[in-house]
């Protein structure tokens, strides 16, 4: 039903931190492997092949498609007004001066491998200025200079949306099923019904318009068992995850597909259609998307092209650092769980067990002083059974949620390496066309057009390296707290229990 991005990028805030999303049982998100490629998950119970699809995905009328939108989504921007942009730049004659005469025939020379994640993204095109098109105001993206340096300037009316009550539902007369989750925007109050599938296209949709922005993965499909409710249960955290990152991240939130997504009515069908194939319609998309990044300007605005280096060079060794410990620190909470279900219970009912043993052999002395002896060393044992279940109990409250976030930053970490990739090869070109100016084969206002047009695709990958630390910290600080505290309540229950059964003994 559409062209999924062939080359996923290796992944303003809210007058108050968003909410973690409630902990429950972890939900293991695909790591996708480094420069690894969308594809569109296939699985029976999301096949395009219900009431709200058709053959075409592209809208046959020409033109806009009217104002299915609500007024909200164009917050920040001038109204419907569009204004040309170019990379040729007719606007900005300083930035990028018109060339003449015949010196300037030398041009920085193109990637050979189209495959690229440089040349795909539309990175390259778009450097090199062969990329010019219409942005509209709603659609322009700001980079503004924070604290930290370049950031996406903050989504002005931050919202949050919960993922509950996922239902089974039937259609074609009970002949095909699947689960629908309640979505509920906090900017409209007005609940929607989505399946995965929808999910998934918008991920898709995503995943292909920004190629500096780390889209977070959705959890995986399961073809068999998707309808049990542990999975159902384990598939809404993920979501529920996943949601909190989009609705988090500035650009991403304000996006029509995601706004389409969240606010179009699940029983209009024709409106959502016509958001669907307005998405994929889309424009804005390979070369084009780098027109609508607006960065600061003016003196002291253009970065220094060594200092991003760096910086881009220390978060690339900072990201393979965080995805080797994630993976350690996942196996090893995976395998502390699972000693927890089984080991760790087997084991306190075991030493329950010998204990229940003892004071049934006691129970055969018929003297009287013994019967308290016996009823305490008989709730001692069944304090220990005890103690065994809430050890069987506990990773659901604690060691879950912890692997629930480390899952779904593997994904995020899966997408850097080609956001990365992008902004290299964008270095690249400010080289060579810095090499051809000096052996006379280039104009200096040529390469210096490459240069700003590489400073844009800068300040966006720093600001997306800024959002990322922020949100981390955000969630990591918030998970290890539940965990300690998950960790306290339950090592009190444990204590309370032996206390229990130490206090029988006061009497005998």
């Amino acid at each position: 039903a559409f062209k999924p991005a062939a080359q996923q990028p290796l992944p303003a805030a809210a007058p108050e931190p968003f909410p973690v999303p409630p902990a429950a049982a972890g939900y293991p998100f695909p790591p996708a492997p480094y420069g690894g490629s969308y594809q569109p998950s296939q699985g029976s119970d999301d096949d395009w092949d219900d009431d709200w699809d058709d053959s075409s995905t592209v809208a046959d009328e020409p033109g806009a498609l009217g104002s299915s939108y609500p007024d909200y989504e164009v917050a920040g921007g001038g109204g419907s007004g569009r204004y040309r942009l170019s990379t040729r730049s007719e606007l900005s004659p300083y930035l990028f001066p018109k060339i003449g005469g015949a010196k300037s025939s030398a041009t920085v020379s193109r990637n050979l491998n189209r495959f690229s994640t440089f040349v795909k993204s539309g990175g390259e095109a778009f450097v090199l200025g062969e990329a010019s098109g219409f942005v509209k105001d709603g659609d322009k993206l700001c980079v503004v200079l924070g604290p930290r340096g370049p950031e996406w300037q903050e989504n002005p009316y931050p919202f949050q949306c919960s993922i509950e009550d996922p239902t089974k539902q039937t259609k074609f007369k009970g002949m095909k099923s699947y689960i629908a989750y309640k979505l509920v925007p906090s900017h409209t109050g007005q609940q929607v019904h989505r399946r995965y599938k929808h999910f998934d296209w918008l991920y898709g949709r995503l995943a292909e318009k920004f190629p500096v922005i780390s889209v977070p993965h959705l959890p995986e499909k399961q073809a068999t068992g998707r309808f049990e409710e542990d999975f159902i249960s384990k598939r809404r955290k993920g979501l529920a995850w996943w949601m909190d990152h989009m609705c988090s991240h500035p650009v991403l939130a304000q996006c029509d597909a995601f706004q389409h997504f969240l606010t179009c009515p699940s029983t209009d069908e024709k409106a959502w259609k016509q958001g669907k194939r307005k998405a994929e319609k889309d424009e804005m998309v390979g070369a084009n998307f780098f027109l609508t990044i607006s960065v600061p300007t003016g003196p002291g605005a253009s970065l220094d092209l060594q200092e991003v280096e760096s910086q881009v060079d220390g978060f690339k060794a900072f990201t393979k650092k965080m995805d080797e410990s994630a993976l350690q620190l996942n196996h090893t909470a995976n395998e502390f769980a699972r000693k927890q279900v089984t080991g760790f219970k087997k084991e306190y009912q075991k030493v329950g067990h010998s204990f229940k043993c003892l004071s049934q052999a006691f129970e055969l002395d018929q003297q009287a002083f013994s019967a308290g002896l016996n009823q305490a060393i008989a709730f001692t044992a069944e304090a220990y059974d005890a103690i065994g279940d809430l050890f069987a109990d506990q990773p659901r409250q604690d060691l879950d949620p912890v692997m629930d976030l480390l899952a779904l930053y593997q994904g995020h970490l899966a997408n850097f390496p080609d956001i990365i990739h992008v902004q290299k090869g964008a270095l690249t070109k400010v080289k060579e066309s810095k090499r051809h100016v000096e052996e006379g084969k280039m104009e200096l206002q040529k390469a210096e057009g490459i240069q700003e047009r590489c400073n844009i695709i800068s300040f966006a990958t720093l600001a997306e390296i800024n959002h990322f630390h922020k949100i981390r910290v955000r969630d990591f600080k918030s998970q290890m707290q539940h965990f300690l505290q998950q960790q306290i309540l339950f090592f009190q229950k444990v204590t309370q229990k032996l206390e229990e059964a130490l206090h029988k003994y006061d009497s005998v």
